[in-house]
């Protein structure tokens, strides 16, 4: 498995301009994550969370600013980290073990080599004996599990990760937390993960960058000082409970665009 990447936005922003108007939806931010960090991005609809995961990504190059991954400068490169969507986006022609070996394929390893590289990790992640059902078969959790494979397959040290259990019940929600536990745990890989979840970005994350929006802005960084490895019993504890609320108030607090805030 591979180790995780470190990544820094410098100065990073996104103004967008139509029709002479103009639209800051991130303003200038400096933001580093540490290889083999995960942390969490918070906040409220429009704060910008998915335009930084569009720019890491390279689908947009921002108005100001640059990325750089362990050290070298991926701004406007696409192909350089692993993006998932809160859809999972599995192909309804391609069973469960070809699915998760797309994105190697992609890159062009052959599709014999890449299935047997995958069929191991199906069984060892709770797909064993599902590897050659479709899609349409599967429950939501076990299609988020395929499509996190995927994701992980494609082999790059940062994964972006944008609401994978956000359309799930809460059942299998935590369930599923608790096994990307285990997966951050066994590959070591550098995440960012989006959420609009307090509870759940205090239970996965070393760091959560609180967010507020009009503009989209980052007003604080908490690091989470929990053990690892994690179980639900944390939830409970003081420790816990007290970082959830830390959280809620900046969010309640200035959670606001600022207009309205300096309306109050």
């Amino acid at each position: 498995m591979t180790t995780g990447a470190g990544l820094v936005l410098e100065d990073v922003s996104m103004i967008f301009r139509s029709g002479g108007q103009e639209f800051t939806a991130l303003s200038p931010l400096d933001l580093e994550v540490p290889a083999g960090r995960f942390i969490s991005l918070i906040g409220p609809s429009g704060c910008g969370k998915s335009t930084i995961f569009n720019i890491v990504a390279g689908l947009q190059a921002p108005t100001s600013g640059r990325v750089t991954l362990d050290g070298e400068d991926i701004t406007g490169m696409i192909g350089q980290v692993g993006y998932m969507l809160q859809k999972d986006l599995l192909l309804p022609w391609r069973t469960v073990l070809d699915n998760v070996s797309l994105g190697m394929e992609i890159r062009g390893i052959p599709l014999k080599q890449a299935r047997e590289r995958a069929l191991p990790l199906l069984h060892r992640y709770g797909l064993g004996g599902f590897e050659y059902n479709y899609p349409s078969s599967l429950s939501g959790g076990m299609r988020q599990r395929a499509a996190l494979l995927r994701t992980l397959l494609v082999d790059t040290d940062l994964i972006l990760l944008d609401e994978p259990f956000g359309a799930l019940d809460a059942q299998t929600k935590s369930q599923m937390q608790e096994w990307l536990l285990q997966l951050f745990g066994d590959f070591g890989r550098t995440v960012i993960f989006v959420t609009h979840d307090v509870e759940e970005a205090v239970f996965l994350s070393d760091d959560i960058y609180v967010m507020a929006s009009r503009p989209g802005r980052v007003i604080d960084k908490m690091p989470v000082d929990l053990p690892r490895p994690r179980d639900r019993s944390l939830v409970t504890t003081p420790r816990f409970v007290a970082m959830k609320k830390y959280c809620l108030d900046l969010l309640h607090t200035h959670g606001q665009p600022v207009e309205e805030q300096q309306a109050a």
